[in-house]
């Protein structure tokens, strides 16, 4: 029962309580439901501390992987290309946001089996695609930091993962029956996929940056591309013969059981951050810019000044908060350095003859 009116009563005062630095207006930052730090302002261009804005363009090898026809057969390597370049936002100190273009060719072979084999020869694919994605980055160098650690860095290790869609052409040609030929006439196989909703690419990745300078960066950077589609290298389209053992169909999508064809990219890139702050957002961690303060703090000694304008009246009270300069020599003062005056009769005790009763001042505080 007593816990029940304790609750009934505080209720009124939870409801009405307010932070003591909320303010009243909306438009005011921070707005009636904010709390924190009351020393806030508004979060514009002119309050920001870091560039968050980069530009990156970078380009190397591409390889057809974990794919029915293959990039890298019999130890050999048919090397391909890709280029990319994105607009990059960073959002925290370890988490950035990208949209990403990139373009790229590969090479890739395969051989059938048996008499199929044997009357095809060594197969030859060429896969050209167009990808456009949103990717995140993660900062882990930044996000696994120790909090004591205070020494200055320029590595970063990152790692990426996207979504986006792409469009390619792939050419498919063997000694059978994708062959240029009139007699019978046979052609290569050529797939075209358009950007749409159904080809919907994932991608994955892990770089190594360096802070070159305010201005620019450099990246090594490998990504490991699935397209969720088992024609992306050329192999044939993905329809129900090309996966049926009794049609004459040649089975180059069944050399491989995946009916996900891979690929992957290595790379060199640059990027060219924005803005005309001293340091990148992605380079700056808040826990050490903290414990390097704190650790400042613990080894500074501090000397502190008292009374360093003096006591000029000599009243044990610093004229840094005395409120009386010239109080005489022998009166007894309180905190604010000024002479006490117990009965109020506006002589001070010091030349008060009736100390706890009032009197004129012509009568030395007495009364007549």
């Amino acid at each position: 029962m007593k816990l029940g009116l304790l609750l009934l009563a505080a209720l009124p005062i939870a409801t009405y309580a307010q932070d003591s630095i909320a303010v009243s207006s909306y438009d005011e930052y921070p707005n009636t439901f904010s709390s924190g730090s009351a020393n806030v302002q508004p979060f514009n261009n002119k309050a920001r501390k870091f560039n968050d804005w980069s530009i990156s363009v970078g380009g190397g090898a591409a390889f057809m992987v974990h794919s029915d026809l293959k990039s890298i057969t019999d130890k050999k390597v048919n090397w391909g290309y890709n280029a990319y370049v994105s607009i990059d936002k960073q959002i925290t100190h370890f988490m950035g946001l990208s949209v990403i273009y990139q373009r790229g060719e590969t090479t890739q072979k395969a051989q059938l089996e048996g008499a199929a084999g044997i009357a095809a020869g060594i197969a030859e694919a060429n896969t050209k695609f167009n990808q456009i994605a949103l990717m995140g980055d993660v900062n882990f160098s930044n996000l696994l930091r120790r909090v004591d650690n205070l020494s200055p860095y320029r590595w970063a290790f990152h790692g990426y993962a996207g979504v986006g869609l792409m469009s390619y052409n792939t050419s498919l040609h063997d000694n059978n029956e994708f062959r240029w030929s009139t007699t019978p006439a046979r052609v290569p196989l050529f797939i075209k996929q358009k950007m749409d909703l159904n080809s919907i690419y994932y991608q994955f990745g892990i770089g190594l940056k360096y802070n070159v300078s305010r201005l620019i960066d450099v990246e090594a950077r490998t990504m490991y591309i699935m397209s969720g589609d088992d024609e992306f290298d050329g192999g044939g389209n993905a329809g129900p013969a090309d996966y049926d053992p009794t049609s004459n169909v040649s089975k180059y999508n069944m050399i491989n059981k995946r009916r996900s064809d891979n690929a992957w990219t290595v790379n060199l890139g640059v990027s060219f951050k924005l803005g005309k702050h001293l340091s990148h957002l992605a380079w700056h961690d808040p826990l050490q810019e903290t414990y390097a303060r704190i650790h400042t703090l613990e080894n500074t000694n501090v000397d502190f000044v008292v009374c360093e304008k003096g006591d000029q009246d000599n009243d044990g009270v610093c004229d840094d908060w005395d409120r009386q300069l010239d109080t005489p020599a022998g009166a007894r003062v309180d905190g604010a350095g000024v002479a006490l005056d117990m009965d109020l009769d506006g002589v001070i005790d010091l030349y008060d003859k009736c100390v706890t009763v009032p009197g004129p001042v012509e009568n030395a505080g007495c009364p007549k």
